[in-house]
């Protein structure tokens, strides 16, 4: 089985960000070929792959009935990368927000890129994550920019790093959240992002496809149907993703086998997407252990292996390299590369995401409009 390279260039959540400016009249790409609009509504469900939502079309009659195709998520398939690849428009080698944990470099500890948590002094987010922001370029051109979600992630890190130049909209409940987008898509020229993330946290507690995930999904066809409605004319709303997600049937636990702990100074990463930081000299033999142990189960690349074949886009900037693993381990089966003693509660996730996989890859991109 050969790694799903993302399709950075021709269907990427970086294309779709270019293609949404260029819709509202900002820049010149459109590499999705997304017709011109007054005002455009991004729908982000977290966690719903293009292949989970396949799988229940008579769950979401709605989102199974609006016009579209699918995108690569980039890798790692998880919320950090992908929400960075939307608010910057550039693939993971651009922005450099290149997984859940990454090793600061020459600090010798890992940065929590969502929760901007470390054992040791934080990083300054507009200095991890310089590049522009979509949101900084279409203010700039006079378009209202409104992101509409949670009010505890208005002033976390992470969205320092990523959502800069938005008019921040917290709204918790979808009711709320329904009303801040009405609000929002009554300017004249508007892009306004809405976020719903219930459905990747049910997923990672009791699976995708479970009841519990099968119910929040119905919710999410209501909200997108409702949504919907609230566009006004010359209007157009688009639902995607930032990842799938697949749920876990074997667990290698690496805090309980001493041979993959050997020469690993720092697990960063997460389950599906792990970046081995060495100790000096160890990563030759690091990625031979690690070949030999994950046969069968996982795609186990050295930094420059992972780079040269396209896994974070076509270039990766200099600077970025040293946050990437010295050894990448990407499982392909429903294998996920746990740590029961460092990371106990993701350990027991059942629903995981992260890899080169078409479950965690593909994404929906889905369109309904009043043009």
């Amino acid at each position: 089985m050969n790694p799903l390279v993302p399709a950075y260039g021709t269907a990427s959540l970086a294309d779709l960000s270019a293609s949404l400016l260029a819709a509202v009249g900002v820049g010149g790409d459109n590499p999705l070929d997304l017709a011109p609009a007054e005002r455009v509504l991004l729908f982000l469900v977290d966690g719903m792959g293009a292949e989970l939502l396949r799988a229940h079309p008579g769950v979401a009659p709605f989102l199974s009935s609006m016009s579209g195709g699918v995108l690569t998520a980039g890798f790692p398939a998880t919320t950090v990368t992908s929400l960075s690849t939307l608010g910057t428009g550039l693939p993971p080698g651009g922005h450099g927000m290149l997984g859940y944990q990454l090793a600061v470099p020459g600090a010798g500890y890992l940065l929590n890129c969502l929760r901007w948590t470390a054992p040791g002094p934080l990083v300054e987010p507009g200095a991890w994550q310089p590049a522009p922001t979509v949101y900084e370029r279409a203010a700039a051109a006079g378009v209202r920019v409104s992101y509409v979600g949670p009010a505890r992630f208005e002033t976390t890190g992470f969205n320092r790093a990523v959502y800069r130049g938005v008019r921040f909209v917290g709204a918790d409940e979808v009711d709320d959240r329904i009303a801040g987008v009405r609000h929002a898509l009554a300017e004249p020229r508007a892009h306004v992002s809405v976020y719903y993330g219930d459905l990747d946290s049910t997923g990672h507690v009791a699976g995708w496809g479970s009841p519990a995930w099968l119910d929040q999904l119905a919710r999410v066809d209501r909200m997108a149907e409702r949504l919907a409605e609230t566009l006004p004319p010359g209007s157009a709303m688009y639902v995607t993703a930032d990842h799938g997600m697949i749920n876990v049937t074997d667990r290698v636990d690496v805090d309980t086998l001493p041979a993959l702990r050997e020469g690993v100074a720092m697990l960063g990463g997460e389950s599906r997407a792990r970046h081995l930081y060495t100790d000096p000299g160890a990563s030759a033999a690091v990625l031979d252990t690690w070949r030999e142990v994950l046969a069968g189960k996982a795609w186990v690349a050295s930094r420059q292996e992972a780079v040269e074949s396209g896994w974070f886009g076509p270039d990766v900037r200099r600077e970025w390299l040293p946050r990437i693993g010295d050894v990448l381990a990407v499982p392909y089966t429903d294998c996920a590369i746990v740590a029961s003693v460092a990371e106990p509660h993701e350990a027991n996730f059942l629903g995981c995401h992260g890899s080169l996989t078409p479950a965690e890859q593909y994404v929906p991109l889905l369109e309904t409009s009043t043009r």
